[in-house]
């Protein structure tokens, strides 16, 4: 049977990282004979992982210092060590740099630009299994772009790195009717603000822009009030994230929250949010509000899932069921199969 934990990079890492794992695999063993499931809906594979990410983010924090906070994030993998079927090949430019994710099955042109998560200041080397996963369910090849974190880097340092991206694949890939972009996390909110900021240089639009449980208000206090330990992140995660990104009379800016936004003009967004995230209600909000003003949005969520459910790829049925239909979002939009050409809202 293969391995679904493993550990890499410097012993220090990695023991305090086993340390971890063992602690969640005890207390979710105890919890789950004496009370069964924290969720309805959460298997084994969900409530483990969902413990292991809180600690394991909440560890990271604790240190006080980013670069050893990353390393420590690097040390666990928590899935497969590798998605077969996807080859990788990073690329470097002048200007900004990432990873191609070609799927050996892809038989047409459709291009993703993926941004990832990690509230603009992580980077974990799972993320590239993540991304693998995605361009082999979805047959799309994908460029992740590795763009600058915070805090060393403030926005928009971000949003010039994906704009320099998407200037790159639209006179190199594409002319924009093939292209995707999308993100989760802290890579949704960026995947919101490229259209915005493509939208305003005149560029083409992509064809289709998909965000899983982005953050759309920095500014507001919009959060989800439940059971917060259905969650791996927390408010003072946020707040931290925030702090690190931006100044705060930059939090109104429409590239930052664009639940401010005037949505005009954009291309569909399809949208993915777990009920019991603490960004749900920040996401619906943003949802309605762009509904509302005439933008073609759809927003699907999935109860007792917290956030970015999808990491947990094939290991939960709800992870794996949303995967599966940002596949058939893209055959929709943007493939447009004679059968399918609409998403049902």
């Amino acid at each position: 049977m293969q391995s679904i934990v493993h550990f890499r990079g410097p012993i220090e890492f990695r023991l305090r990282s086993m340390a971890v794992v063992s602690q969640s695999i005890v207390e979710v063993g105890i919890r789950r004979a004496q009370k069964g499931p924290h969720r309805p809906g959460w298997n084994w594979f969900m409530e483990l992982g969902t413990e292991i990410l809180k600690r394991q983010v909440r560890t990271a924090f604790e240190m006080h210092d980013v670069e050893r906070a990353r390393l420590h994030l690097d040390s666990f993998l928590f899935g497969p060590a590798e998605i077969p079927d996807v080859t990788i090949t990073h690329l470097k430019e002048k200007e900004f740099r990432g990873s191609w994710f070609l799927p050996k099955t892809a038989s047409d042109l459709t291009t993703m630009l993926y941004f990832h998560g990690g509230g603009y200041s992580f980077y974990p080397q799972a993320y590239a299994n993540f991304v693998a996963l995605l361009a082999r369910i979805t047959n799309t090849r994908i460029f992740a772009l590795d763009y600058r974190l915070t805090p060393q880097h403030r926005f928009p340092a971000q949003l010039k790195d994906a704009v320099r991206a998407y200037r790159w694949l639209l006179n190199h890939q594409s002319d924009g009717s093939d292209l995707i972009v999308a993100g989760d996390s802290a890579g949704g909110n960026l995947t919101l603000a490229l259209l915005l900021a493509a939208r305003d240089e005149s560029l083409p639009m992509p064809a289709l822009a998909i965000a899983l449980s982005p953050p759309t208000d920095f500014e507001s206090d919009r959060l989800q009030i439940n059971d917060l330990n259905s969650d791996w992140i927390d408010k003072p995660m946020l707040e931290q994230w925030a702090d690190w990104f931006c100044d705060l009379d930059q939090r109104r800016n429409p590239l930052v929250s664009p639940w401010v936004a005037d949505l005009r003009g954009l291309p569909p967004i399809y949208l993915q949010a777990g009920r019991a995230e603490i960004l749900y209600d920040s996401i619906q909000a943003f949802a309605d509000r762009a509904r509302g003003r005439g933008a073609d949005v759809v927003l699907e969520s999935w109860e007792d899932m917290n956030h970015d459910f999808q990491l947990f790829g094939p290991y939960v049925w709800q992870s794996r069921e949303a995967l599966q239909r940002v596949r058939e979002i893209i055959d929709a939009r943007v493939r447009k199969p004679a059968d399918s050409r609409t998403v049902a809202n």
